[in-house]
């Protein structure tokens, strides 16, 4: 009976053959255990090999990392002190140039814990594995043992061939199995031949030119041969590394061991079961080799493996903490990336940012009113709210913003909303990252009633929903009924309440007729408190004179007549007033205009006082004038809403332009002060701190400037005085600028003195943005300046990967190799930009484009002597511009000026390249390659 206590080597084997071959190495076999736990369903087979006691256990019928791990597991369970772990077994060889692998020999693991798992990397159509997750180290014992035992072979060779036989004559019933097959079977066969069914034999050998060929071994080589190095594992069979095996993977970080594969087949399609016999004896023998030169000592001296184990599980639990901490990062950071993606616009900022210039205790009216209550306690009810503008302070979402009308349609509005409420949620829901997965990656935009369907499927994950929509009158009309459609389907189907304000128009309020119904005008007190909580902007002499600052209040609350707007625009009319006379003389005037004003011309007032504010401009000393009424021209022309340092770049450039020159380089030094902008427009103007946006007080003072603009815009610039400009705002980086002068009319196909235009600028500067809008707008992306050189050079030129994808995707040329000049396939070679290598391929399409990409490919990587470019393209499969004119022409460059490896010479001319008549006695004379060598690889430079 054995004792478990006394093994130290774990042995595991995939296959009964293996654990047949290693059990013959043996010196002595054990008996096997008497009581063997009940949790261990292993198959050990017990016994000694030189100084060590051995477990040598084999997987059950299936291939695979998890049963290897959970033999492993079972096996350190049974025998505790097991301290060095071997995987001995069958492996596919991955034969290249560098490593002549053959059916037989044998392949420890080696290098960055010798095995990588690579159905854990990425494996992309047409390219190699990339592995991502390299397994543990073997055991440093076990390390130096290869080591040790490498040197000893290569000083005075080895004796596997001579032991196994020595196994095989006392074991004769093997030798059918585990003797070696005749040498003509190990058959190699090239990577485009594919087996075919009527075997190897019958028909993938009658053409010869289907297998590689290989020298036979000398007397000098070891036959069978050691080779060291990577091992590939995973769950799965991969049949198109030194060496590929299936159940390291799922050992090396729970079994600590050396793989040690014998090689049975070249991992394809060819795959023969004839050497399996033989490569796991010569597996088995090197196993015995290694022990044999350590020292049980050594072995001792080492950790159990249990214990191990126990340490890094521990460590396992801390990592995988941190990893789903991680993961949780990642998979916010994904899902705000499909949020962002699904709708652009953010309101949030801007209610952010009008709820924190609230006046406390304001439009407490509207919140108590029956209609109000009346609509907060009925189910699927509607609550409409009209009123003049400029009539409350009330925020509500959505935002109809003047600015935005180009982007509020039906489809980005109900988009809006289904974003809105995906961050109300923990997660992202599926419909939601099923209408992203659909559309993202084809580059298309779901349709309004794919965002309608996703929304009504998030709207019943909630009780009840608050829809909010401000100013409706601003949505453009023709995609008003659509939206409203939605939004009362969405109504219909749960138990949502909306809340609508809108100017009083007719076919608005037709809409909404039978729904709770409230007239917005702000209540006299709302007007008082919110003039109390501004007075500080007036003069010290008011805030000194009790009975003046009581004036102001109550005059301007009467004046405004339930016109919040009204009452701040007048309130921003007497902060430059000196005297308490001129106050009073303002407040006087107010009132005369507003007399006798009936309900339909208080928008006639507000223009009045609109008028009032820029004759205020316009008498301001020459400096203010200039930059307010500069300011104001940018915010009437702008598409959208200008970030604070946008308008402020822009200003720089236009101040620059109105004073006569062009500007080429940009001063930091031109920048005005955001305070001095606001102050000099008197009110007009106003900055979100929160979005961090400078706009224009009100929508309403954009219709009255879309009247007057001709008044206002204190600029006469041409359109290629304009695109000129936009030089200046390329060159350093001002996007809003840019945007803005194309609004304003400038011309993009202005070029420079050197006859570049301004898609090659945005290219030269990686400007990512800029190059999407200028293509938007018609660029050409094959424009040419004077050293006939384009946009998508320019980029290559300087690295920048996504410009030179997104110029391509919108029909950017590679260049022609015959013109002389540097293509982007010449900077991304020189540069080893593998990433924008493989864009090349992934933006091309069509078959005549992705032939010239491959010449261009291989004569850049000639050029530049990159060896792995030129083995890859001739691994693609066939080359038909090899053979003529192109590939003589490469074959010369290779043989006479890139000095390339005599290998990859001898691979170009085996896919077809071939020496041009008139050329080979200059070959001769140019190379450096010896000419016996060449008479022997390239034959045809000898003949006539």
């Amino acid at each position: 009976m054995s004792d478990p206590r006394n093994y130290t080597v774990g042995w595991i084997c995939a296959l009964s053959t293996e654990q047949i071959a290693a059990a013959a190495f043996l010196d002595e076999q054990h008996a096997p255990l008497e009581d063997q736990p009940s949790h261990d369903s292993n198959n050990c087979i017990l016994g000694s090999m030189g100084k060590h006691n051995v477990a040598i256990a084999v997987l059950p019928l299936e291939y695979g990392t998890a049963s290897a791990s959970n033999v492993a597991t079972n096996l350190l369970r049974t025998f505790p002190n097991i301290r060095i772990g071997l995987l001995v077994g069958l492996g596919g060889g991955a034969p290249s140039k560098r490593h002549d692998i053959r059916l037989g020999v044998s392949a420890p693991s080696a290098g960055n814990g010798g095995v990588f798992q690579y159905d854990f990397g990425k494996t992309i159509q047409g390219e190699a594995s990339q592995h991502t997750r390299f397994l543990n180290q073997s055991p440093a014992v076990l390390r130096s043992a290869v080591a040790s035992l490498q040197t000893r072979y290569m000083l005075d060779g080895h004796q596997l061939k001579e032991n196994i036989e020595s196994v095989l004559a006392t074991r004769k019933r093997l030798n059918k199995l585990f003797g070696r097959p005749k040498t003509a079977s190990d058959m190699l066969f090239r990577p485009e031949v594919v087996h075919d069914e009527g075997g190897c034999t019958a028909v993938c050998v009658k053409d010869e030119s289907n297998l590689v060929l290989r020298c036979e071994r000398t007397e000098d080589e070891d036959d069978p041969a050691v080779h060291y190095g990577l091992i590939a594992s995973a769950n799965q069979l991969k049949k198109d590394v030194l060496c590929f095996e299936m159940e390291a993977a799922g050992l090396m970080n729970n079994f600590p061991c050396l793989v040690i594969g014998g090689i049975c087949d070249y991992s394809d399609s060819h795959k023969s079961k004839e050497w399996q016999g033989f490569a796991a004896m010569t597996a088995g023998a090197y196993a015995k080799d290694l022990l044999g030169i350590i020292l049980p000592s050594k072995v001792e001296a080492e950790q159990r493996l249990s214990e191990v184990l126990t340490q890094v599980r521990d460590t396992v639990a801390n990592i995988e903490t941190n990893v789903k901490d991680i993961r949780s990062r990642m998979s916010s950071e994904e899902d705000l990336k499909i949020l962002n993606w699904l709708a652009d616009s953010n309101y949030s900022s801007q209610q952010n940012d009008y709820l924190s210039r609230r006046q406390q205790g304001t439009g407490q009216w509207l919140l108590d009113s029956k209609e109000y209550q009346d609509w907060l306690s009925t189910d699927k009810q509607t609550l409409f709210c009209p009123g003049i503008p400029g009539a409350t302070v009330g925020i509500a979402y959505n935002y109809y913003i003047f600015k935005r009308q180009d982007q509020q349609t039906a489809d980005k509005l109900m988009a809006s909303l289904l974003r809105q409420l995906c961050f109300s949620q923990s997660s992202r829901p599926e419909a939601v990252k099923s209408l992203h997965d659909k559309h993202y990656y084809r580059k298309t935009l779901p349709s309004l009633d794919e965002i309608a369907s996703a929304l009504q499927f998030v709207v019943k994950t909630f009780s009840r929903v608050f829809i909010a929509i401000d100013a409706l009158d601003e949505c453009r009309i023709k995609e008003r009924p659509l939206f409203l459609s939605e939004i009362f389907k969405i109504q219909k189907e749960i138990n949502a309440k909306i809340f609508v304000t809108s100017r009083p128009i007719l076919e608005i309020k037709n809409v909404f007729q039978g729904c709770i119904s409230l007239d917005v005008v702000a209540s006299r007190d709302d007007i008082y408190k919110y003039l109390d909580g501004h007075m500080s902007i007036l003069p010290k002499f008011v805030h000194d004179n009790i009975n003046l600052k009581e004036q102001i209040k109550s005059d301007i609350t009467n004046i405004a007549q339930g016109m919040f707007l009204l009452a701040q625009l007048y309130l921003g009319t007497l902060e430059d007033r000196v005297t308490p006379r001129e106050m009073k003389q303002s407040l006087k005037k107010f009132q005369q205009r507003s007399q006798d004003q009936r309900e339909d011309q208080k928008l006639e007032v507000l223009r009045a006082v609109y008028d009032d504010t820029i004759k205020r401009i316009k008498e301001q000393k020459p400096g203010f004038r200039h930059l307010a009424t500069s300011a104001l021209s940018w915010l009437c022309h702008a598409k959208r809403q200008l970030k604070k340092i946008e308008l402020q770049r822009a200003l720089a450039v236009h101040m620059e332009l109105d004073s006569g020159s062009v500007p080429q380089e940009f001063d930091d030094d031109s920048v005005p002060e955001v305070d001095l902008i606001v102050s000099s427009c008197h009110g007009l103007v106003t900055v979100d701190e929160e979005s961090d946006a400078i706009r224009l007080v009100h929508y309403t003072k954009q219709e009255y400037f879309d009247q007057m603009r001709q008044h206002i815009l204190n600029t006469s610039l041409g359109a290629a005085e304009l695109g000129h400009a936009i030089f200046s705002a390329l060159c350093n980086e001002q996007g809003a600028a840019l945007r803005l002068l194309i609004d304003m009319g400038a011309d993009i196909s202005v070029k420079r003195l050197f006859e570049d235009g301004l898609l090659s600028l945005a290219a030269f500067h990686g400007d990512l943005d800029a190059t999407q809008l200028l293509l938007d707008l018609g660029a050409d992306p094959n424009e040419r300046d004077k050293w006939l050189e384009g946009p998508v050079e320019k980029a290559a030129g300087h690295g920048y990967t996504a410009v030179v994808r997104l110029l391509l995707e919108r029909g950017g040329s590679f260049g022609n190799e015959d013109d002389g000049q540097l293509t982007v396939v010449d900077y991304a070679v020189e540069t080893d930009n593998k990433t924008m290598i493989r864009d090349f391929f992934e933006t091309t399409t069509d078959p005549k484009k992705e032939e010239s990409l491959k010449a261009l490919l291989l004569r850049a990587a000639v050029t530049y002597k990159h060896v792995e470019y030129i083995e890859m393209m001739l691994e693609m499969g066939p080359l038909p511009m090899l053979m003529g004119e192109f590939g003589s022409k490469l074959l010369y460059k290779a043989m006479t000026e890139s000095e390339l490896p005599k290998e990859t010479i001898e691979l170009l001319y085996e896919k077809g390249a071939r020496p041009m008549e008139g050329s080979k006695e200059e070959i001769l004379c140019k190379t450096k390659i010896d000419k016996e060598w060449l008479a022997e690889k390239i034959p045809s430079l000898f003949t006539e």
